[in-house]
């Protein structure tokens, strides 16, 4: 018996090594359809290929989309997996809704150089928010921070760090955690996640320090991160806020749930945006 615990626990040692040696390759896959699929040209829409400078050195990929009239401008944090042509549907729908969208591929994701980390995606949201302002000379009150799965963490971060009078006209999270380490506990509840965890991604503790109306967006069929999560991270956030809850899968969900989908990200605009309308 003695040998049998013995066993078991050199397994469950060895579980939690790979565990912590494996993380980053746990929560970025970059490789995942590292090849770019197509481009707006695809879906109608005239666009521009943007190079990026980030504050380390790296050059990141990014598509400016642009809308006209525009409503505000919409920067756009995908999810853990794929690139931005992976996003077509997408930049269609936020198009149609008068939005212009700048959309970027992580470091290490698509064309862009480098190796993904917290840090680096949140050098990497600086460097696209300064683009906008200093490039494209948008006021920050035209932008619209939006933040799909992972991409929460990023345009979360991004908010909460930016001045109360230098931040967004409007966040918005999709499909958003509360934290890296929380929803990982919760999914492996057999493993001390959190003790273990590298990465934070502090969606809960972000909303509080944000000044920007927020609209948080979760299914309740959400079958990777459950909408307990997201139904958490809006009880958090201080006001103002709203809670949009719609139906469909975790990478499906704006299709599946399209007309609330777009008509309840419409309303939200309509309610905060002092921008002109298309």
């Amino acid at each position: 018996m003695l040998r049998v615990a013995a066993g078991l626990l050199a397994i469950y040692c060895l579980v939690l090594l790979l565990l912590w040696g494996c993380q980053a390759r746990l929560l970025y896959l970059p490789h995942v359809g590292r090849e770019v699929m197509g481009t707006p040209t695809d879906i109608g829409l005239d666009w521009e290929a943007v190079r990026l400078r980030t504050s380390d050195g790296l050059t990141l990929a990014a598509w400016w989309v642009p809308a006209e009239p525009a409503r505000a401008t919409l920067l756009f944090f995908h999810g853990n997996a794929g690139n931005i042509s992976h996003r077509l549907a997408s930049i269609r729908q936020f198009h149609r809704l008068g939005l212009s969208v700048l959309i970027v591929d992580y470091r290490g994701y698509g064309e862009s150089e480098g190796r993904p980390s917290e840090a680096g995606t949140a050098r990497d949201a600086r460097a696209a928010w300064q683009w906008l302002v200093e490039r494209r000379g948008l006021a920050a009150e035209e932008i619209v921070l939006f933040g799909r799965s992972l991409g929460a963490g990023v345009a979360a971060e991004l908010a909460a760090a930016l001045p109360a009078d230098e931040g967004p006209a409007a966040l918005i999270l999709e499909s958003t955690f509360r934290s890296v380490p929380k929803l990982g506990q919760r999914l492996y509840p057999f493993l001390p996640v959190r003790w273990l965890s590298r990465f934070d991604y502090d969606v809960e503790r972000y909303v509080t320090r944000r000044s920007a109306p927020l609209l948080v967006i979760h299914s309740r069929d959400d079958e990777i991160i459950p909408f307990s999560e997201g139904e958490a991270v809006f009880e958090a956030a201080s006001e103002p806020k709203e809670l949009l809850v719609i139906r469909g899968g975790h990478n499906t969900v704006f299709l599946d749930s399209q007309p609330e989908y777009a008509t309840g990200i419409a309303a939200f605009l309509d309610e905060h945006l002092e921008t002109r309308r298309p």
